[in-house]
């Protein structure tokens, strides 16, 4: 290691949770955070109202329609899934994160800038998704909801608030929270990448139905708490210009590379 690599690292981490700490350095931050909640009010009601449709006149008849849980010929299914867990996807994100910092202090200019904007662009996605991700954790253990034939029937009111059993840990579907999070956050990175990280999304949530793990109105909780979740944390980074500007129409745009 070269001399003044450790305190070249610890000043970079220490330096990392400052800005992502301090007041919004934006200049019309108010304006894009009205935008926000107006975003998050519109897709909350809308989700709310598909949610409880959902509840009442889709989900037992959806559930009932798939194949037996446990199936031998749903493992392209079960194998497809893990692509949403969030353990997995938040362990890859870190890790790019962490190789990314690591080899800052080793780096020279032009090498330097482009890690610490891939360090950058990392931490985001990593953030995009562990935010909506621990908010479902609270939701799954406040709200109770069973999975499908918990209690040996079709039940799409089947509740035990605060039990905290996986049983009872259904809406909104972690999986699904987390595509779509991740989903919405490469697409502000990535705009090209759109369909394809959104159709991952859909494929995720597809499964989450198939392999029975959840009901159609968890997996509708699920992209709304996702896209929501990731949307706030899209603002929180570009009020700081960490990677993102608010323009002057409030809309948030990515800062392009040098």
């Amino acid at each position: 290691m070269p001399s003044g690599y450790f305190p070249q690292l610890f000043a970079l981490v220490r330096r990392s949770f400052v800005v992502l700490g301090r007041r919004p350095s934006s200049p019309q931050p108010e304006q894009a955070l009205r935008r926000l909640i107006w975003q998050t009010f519109g897709l909350a009601a809308v989700g709310t109202m598909v949610i409880i449709a959902l509840m009442m006149w889709v989900d037992n008849w959806e559930i009932g329609l798939m194949p037996p849980r446990g199936a031998p010929n749903l493992w392209p299914f079960r194998v497809l899934t893990d692509f949403g867990k969030d353990a997995y996807v938040l362990s890859l994100l870190f890790t790019i994160l962490l190789v990314a910092a690591l080899l800052v202090p080793r780096s020279r200019d032009h090498t330097r800038a482009r890690l610490l904007r891939c360090a950058a662009r990392a931490g985001y996605l990593f953030l995009a998704v562990l935010v909506p991700v621990l908010i479902a954790e609270i939701l799954k253990w406040g709200i109770g909801r069973g999975r499908p034939f918990v209690g040996g029937k079709a039940n799409a009111f089947n509740f035990a608030p605060f039990a905290g059993s996986e049983a009872y840990f259904s809406l909104p579907s972690a999986h699904v929270v987390t595509a779509f999070a991740l989903a919405s956050a490469i697409a502000a990175v990535w705009p090209r990448a759109r369909v394809v990280i959104f159709a991952y999304a859909v494929m995720i949530a597809i499964t989450r139905l198939v392999l029975l793990a959840h009901h159609p109105s968890d997996v509708v909780a699920g992209a709304v708490v996702g896209m929501v979740g990731a949307m706030w944390v899209h603002y929180w980074f570009a009020a700081r210009n960490i990677g993102f500007v608010i323009g002057q129409d409030s809309k948030i745009a990515l800062v392009p590379a040098a």
